[in-house]
């Protein structure tokens, strides 16, 4: 059985490099995490979240799953999300997708994948209701590329639904909402525009009442 010895010298290698750059970074690490942005993304090997946007360690609190889903009865995504807000006091929640997601592709195909058909079902929903204006493009890559778009700015509403962000807006917390996406192609990171940072950005229906107010 392969024991991956090339992983342990390469985190030998990195170790010393870290050192040598900064002989107190470990011990730094240690003392505390203090990391102004929550980045939920997408699992995909290629989007590496701390090394797209130069960060060390300790300076992004990061959650990945497939796609960059944010569901509401997903406890692992809602956990990290209320340690990030409530512990850790980030200031930015960015949800960051990607061009060309096998997740997304996956959902928009007919064809059976198994168990993570379930994951993927509202993205489904997002092309349903999109679906007009996507198949007005004029080819496959534009959809899906257009889907992913979508589907970052549809999480990241999902978050701002979230009673966990809503309180925080409640109790005066200083924190914005991000919708991102990276193009594998050429590294490039995309703002799509869609920024928020309070209840009064979000549709009322979805909006919750704070205690105080009523």
């Amino acid at each position: 059985m392969k024991d991956l010895k090339y992983l342990f010298d390469q985190n030998a290698k990195w170790s010393d490099k870290m050192k040598t750059l900064d002989e107190h970074f470990f011990d730094k690490l240690v003392d505390q995490q203090t990391p102004e942005y929550l980045w939920i993304g997408c699992s995909d090997s290629r989007v590496p979240a701390n090394e797209i946007v130069g960060l060390l360690p300790g300076e992004l609190f990061v959650h990945r799953n497939v796609a960059n889903v944010v569901i509401h009865t997903d406890f692992n995504c809602l956990s990290v999300l209320q340690y990030a807000i409530e512990i850790l006091k980030v200031k930015h929640v960015i949800i960051c997708g990607h061009y060309g997601c096998g997740g997304v592709k996956a959902a928009l195909d007919s064809k059976p994948y198994g168990l993570i058909d379930n994951w993927l079902h509202g993205i489904k929903n997002i092309y349903k209701r999109n679906q007009h204006k996507l198949e007005s493009l004029k080819t496959e890559q534009e959809k899906l590329d257009k889907m992913c778009e979508l589907n970052v700015i549809q999480q990241m509403h999902n978050i701002c639904y979230t009673s966990i962000v809503q309180d925080a807006w409640h109790r005066g917390q200083s924190l914005s909402i991000h919708g991102w996406i990276y193009d594998i192609k050429d590294g490039v990171l995309k703002n799509l525009g869609v920024t928020v940072d309070g209840p009064d950005q979000i549709a009322p229906i979805y909006r919750l009442t704070d205690e105080d107010d009523e």
